[in-house]
């Protein structure tokens, strides 16, 4: 708005005392202030109000525009509450700055004008920007999306003053407008998005991370083909669709805001449909290549499909990758009660269960989407030149699906598999690490290796697949879903798909053994013990766990003896007593009371290897 409209605006009480010249210029905001230097609150463009507070003597005049000038302010108003008329020196320090200055009748309160001021400006702001997404609606609509959702997040930031970030369901940053967020807040509001898309909360969600306010807009999927949203299960698109989220608290806003923000997101629902089509090779490819392998095809066929698909995955890195497999399927709950995948316990099924209502729920699709986002390359930026630049961060996944799970082909370049070199110290074993895993991982220099990866082991595993997930994706699950994942070694040829595909189901069924909804296993636990505890039936465990370990929790329950605690250090600390005694803080005889007093309830002998195995057995599967 204009400085002319508000002194036309006779309820304001406005009076103009110089600066008739400069009426054309734009107000974008009010400020009221009694402050001798405002200037670290400005930002241009503001009308300044002000009581005169700041003024003591005549020598207060000049400073005080000198810096509202320099700031860029649109012009001053006055009150004549404090002082009554204002004063001259404040009228020749305006003019002198060419500064419009307006003198405020006491009987108008500053909170009338910020009021109006607010009101006509915001209304502009929403017009012009509704305006211009419509616009830009139409562009993405009909031809290519020039710049994807940062363009219309831009316009949120300029126009209205908004901070919005586009997130995935996991957190991932898609696009944004006003600095990236850190991970940890973007995982905050996406799992706090999707809790609230499984509570069935009203839309906008309102949440607050660390002190900060944000308002949460799901991003639908509009494409074609697409069941409308009000005849959909919500679970079927909650691991999926994207969100928006904006700086502010929308609880108060107006319609029209409200109405604006689900446009943006409608056009913002465009470009994700677009991102989702581009994936459609890549799928295909997928599926081309499992379909081969699951019927038995020569191995030459296969290799064949894989040339054609290897440039496709790893744009400008070559071809003749090495490649992995992984398996994920996610599950619901048959009207709320777990089922389990062998029927005597943990949420399973087939992958079209029903939910509460008995409404059918496929499976694939649904498990497709979450590998695919559980899969992207955070060190992936298609950045550079080549091939690769521009590329989206899930333009190197191929997932596929059948029946109830889904299959991922991920392709490794072939640089990790090189050997180590002979000499240990020719090269910091660290380091050869880094480099193999560099180039699918993301890691860094120092990083922690996960507890499934041996030290030259190259490409994904399974516990640094999740760790960064679990909690957004536990949240969309809520209580009646789970997802469980297995990841296979790496395979140097056609010939071991069918051995990776076999041995990342085979690394996913141990995963659905362990409790919790988000679970993964790797190739690495198919050589343990572990490998054979899931398929024990429940009973046996049950009945072998409460033989060797109910005794010592019933004493426990009676004397508070941490008899349980005890053993699990024993065992976990081999044997030793000085370190068992260590950990645990005890003097090394109140340790041996401890482990004879175990040895007595239980009639086992911790000396004997054969009964610390049954203990260390009965341990992990309780």
């Amino acid at each position: 708005m204009r400085l002319r409209a508000l002194l036309e605006t006779h309820a304001l009480g406005l009076r103009l005392l110089g600066g008739e010249e400069e009426l054309d210029r734009t107000v974008r905001g009010v400020m009221t202030t009694d402050l001798r230097d405002p200037s670290r609150y400005l930002s241009g463009g503001e009308l300044v109000l002000t009581g005169l507070a700041w003024r003591h003597s005549a020598e207060d005049s000049e400073p005080f525009v000198r810096i509202l000038a320099g700031a860029g302010v649109a012009g001053l108003a006055a009150g004549e509450a404090e002082l009554g008329a204002v004063p001259e020196d404040l009228v020749t320090a305006c003019a002198r700055h060419r500064l419009p200055l307006f003198a405020v009748d006491e009987k108008v309160a500053f909170a009338t004008i910020t009021e109006y001021v607010v009101r006509q400006v915001s209304g502009e702001r929403a017009g012009d920007l509704a305006a211009v997404v419509d616009r830009h609606r139409r562009l993405m609509t009909s031809g290519p999306a020039g710049g994807g959702p940062d363009v219309v997040l831009d316009l949120l930031g300029s126009d209205l003053d908004l901070r919005a970030w586009v997130l995935s369901p996991t957190g991932r940053q898609i696009a944004g407008a006003g600095g990236t967020l850190s991970p940890a807040r973007a995982t905050a509001l996406a799992g706090e998005h999707l809790a609230a898309i499984r509570a069935g909360r009203r839309s906008p969600c309102r949440t607050t991370v660390d002190g900060t306010a944000y308002s949460l807009f799901p991003v639908r999927n509009v494409g074609r083909g697409t069941t409308p949203t009000a005849f959909r299960d919500v679970r079927e698109t909650v691991l999926s669709d994207w969100l928006l989220a904006v700086e502010a608290d929308a609880g108060d806003w107006p319609a029209a805001r409200l109405d604006l923000l689900q446009g943006v997101t409608q056009l913002i629902a465009v470009e994700r449909d677009r991102r989702d089509a581009a994936r459609t090779v890549r799928r295909r490819l997928a599926q081309e290549v499992l379909e081969l392998v699951q019927t038995g095809a020569a191995p030459a066929e296969i290799a064949a499909r894989l040339r054609v698909a290897a440039p496709v995955l790893l744009p400008g890195l070559g071809s003749a990758p090495h490649w992995q497999v992984v398996v994920a399927r996610v599950e619901w709950a048959r009207n709320g009660t777990d089922t389990g995948e062998d029927g005597t316990g943990g949420t399973g099924g087939t992958g079209a269960t029903g939910g509460s209502g008995g409404a059918l729920i496929e499976g694939g699709p649904v498990a497709q989407s979450v590998l695919e986002e559980i899969l992207v390359d955070p060190a992936w930026t298609g950045s550079g030149t080549g091939a690769g630049a521009g590329a989206d961060a899930t333009d190197r996944i191929a997932v596929a699906y059948t029946d109830d799970e889904a299959i991922a082909l991920v392709p490794l370049p072939t640089a990790p598999a090189d050997p180590v070199p002979a000499d240990p110290a020719s090269t910091d074993p660290a380091s050869v690490q880094v480099a193999a895993e560099g180039a699918r991982s993301g890691g860094t220099d120092g990083a922690e290796k996960p507890l499934d990866a041996p030290a030259a082991d190259p490409g994904l595993h399974a516990d640094a697949l999740l760790a960064a997930v679990r909690n957004p994706l536990s949240a969309g699950l809520a209580d009646d879903g789970r997802l469980t994942l297995g990841v296979s070694a790496a395979v140097h040829s056609a010939e071991g798909l069918r051995g990776a595909l076999e041995e990342a189901r085979h690394a996913r069924r141990v995963a659905a053994a362990r409790p919790g909804r988000v679970c993964a296993a790797g190739h690495h636990e198919l050589a343990s013990h572990v490998l054979l505890l899931p398929f024990v039936p429940d009973d046996v465990r049950r009945a072998f766990t409460a033989r060797l370990l109910d005794p010592l929790r019933d004493y426990d329950r009676r004397h508070r003896a941490e008899l349980i605690p005890t053993l699990e250090s024993f065992l976990d600390c081999d044997g030793s007593w000085t370190r068992c005694a260590a950990r645990l803080h005890l003097h090394v005889n109140t340790l041996r009371y401890r482990v004879g007093r175990i040895e007595q309830l239980t009639g086992r002998d911790l000396a004997r290897l054969e009964d610390k195995l049954d203990f260390f057995l009965a341990l992990r599967m309780s």
